[in-house]
């Protein structure tokens, strides 16, 4: 059991669904990865009716370019969306060819399965966890979630309002086993406040280094932006994410304090592929290298590190700082050490500024004591032993186990 990689298959009545096809976080090659050992992954099969993709993140969906074409596919339109937008730049996108499309509370039906998809606070966007009945069972999935985002209310209505008689749940753990998580995690909005401080400390450009897809943070910093008195500079490939979310309420190129830079890593692969017309429709809201420097001093910059050449021969980092709002593993990764020998030769200082994605342990207790009564499965979590100290009436099951969910009801088994 690991946290990532995430792969349920469901099966009743002879007819299967799968939760998730993911993508496991410690893979150097992805091509490298098996694809599981379920029929209608390596050809088609009439017998799998779907799968289910919670939400927008490669350990959730990494494996699904390898299925085939004919696969009919449960995923939010706007993380569908998500995902078509990133394959113009990222090898990490994904286009679907046959989509049925998840809503909040709207029962989806195939063969004898129910599918009903629950919205939740994530730090991915348009991400649902699902209620699967079928044979008189009830199956609830969490997928990914937490409580603290800006979508937190979300989790306090799943608390307020569950699905009612589930037999099972299976329930995320990424954060047990982390001190940090056990007294809760910061908010979004704490995180806010964080950011304001540290662009009113910094004299030149303050970098931001967060994942173009993490919609909440994205609006974070942009709010901070606002609050500091500074305009924000996305990278087009997180200007064409936010575009797809379909969400003209969140930040967007084209708003006066928002400008879009177009490093030369994402200029390629739209060379490559042929986008003009994308890069066209960016013109007005464009920033170029030349303008950099007179405008870092009341800017914000979103950073990656494919990024730093281009800002280097900006001569734009004078007085700048790295912001570091993802997961403070990735740093120790030795992938990274360029981009901490980088900011150690220039002398840019480094603050981090994150919460994570997924629930505090202590909000997991809430979750759990929601759905007293169900079985509670352990599943992405690297600390499966945990659960039983920490929650009631836990079953274990290894990868790869068959298992049956018994229903007083059921006829037959859904397993």
């Amino acid at each position: 059991m690991e946290i990532g990689g995430t792969c349920v298959e469901i099966e009743s009545q002879g007819k299967r669904i799968v939760l998730d096809v993911g993508l496991p976080l410690d893979v150097a090659d992805p091509e490298t990865v098996p694809l599981h050992p379920i029929k209608g992954f390596d050809a088609p099969d009439p017998g799998l009716l779907g799968v289910v993709i919670s939400h927008p993140h490669q350990d959730h969906y990494g494996l699904a370019h390898r299925l085939p074409k004919e696969t009919p596919f449960l995923i939010g339109k706007a993380a569908e969306a998500i995902l078509a937008a990133a394959d113009v730049f990222s090898p990490a996108g994904l286009r679907l060819e046959n989509v049925l499309y998840l809503q909040d509370h709207s029962p989806i039906t195939l063969g004898p399965f129910t599918i009903t998809p629950y919205l939740v606070d994530h730090s991915a966007y348009d991400a649902y966890a699902i209620l699967v009945e079928a044979g008189g069972a009830r199956l609830f999935y969490t997928g990914d979630l937490r409580a603290h985002g800006r979508k937190r209310n979300l989790f306090a209505k799943l608390l307020r309002v569950p699905p009612e008689h589930i037999d099972v749940l299976l329930m995320e753990g990424t954060t047990i086993g982390r001190i940090e998580a056990v007294s809760g995690c910061p908010t979004e909005a704490k995180l806010e406040e964080r950011f304001v401080e540290l662009f009113k400390q910094t004299p030149g450009m303050p970098l931001v280094w967060c994942s173009g897809q993490n919609i909440d943070r994205i609006v974070t910093i942009f709010r901070a932006c606002k609050r500091a008195g500074r305009q924000f500079i996305i990278d087009m490939y997180t200007a064409h994410v936010l575009r797809a979310t379909g969400n003209e309420h969140l930040p967007q190129a084209g708003w006066g304090e928002i400008k879009v830079f177009l490093p030369k890593s994402q200029k390629w692969q739209i060379i490559q592929k042929k986008e003009f017309q994308l890069a066209d429709s960016y013109k007005a809201s464009r920033i170029y290298p030349e303008q950099l420097p007179n405008e870092a001093s009341r800017s914000v910059m979103l950073f990656r590190p494919s990024m730093m050449r281009d800002i280097e021969e900006a001569a734009c980092l004078s007085g700048s700082r790295l912001i570091y709002s993802v997961w403070a593993g990735y740093l120790k990764n030795a992938k990274n050490k360029p981009l901490l020998d980088w900011l150690r030769q220039l002398g840019i200082p480094l603050d981090e500024c994150h919460t994570s994605g997924h629930a505090a342990v202590r909000d997991l207790v809430k979750l759990r004591n929601t759905f007293l009564k169900a079985v509670l499965v352990p599943i992405h979590t690297d600390q499966p032993g945990q659960f039983e100290k920490v929650f009631g009436n836990v079953q274990r099951h290894d990868d790869g186990e068959w298992w049956s969910v018994h229903s007083p009801t059921e006829t037959p088994p859904l397993r």
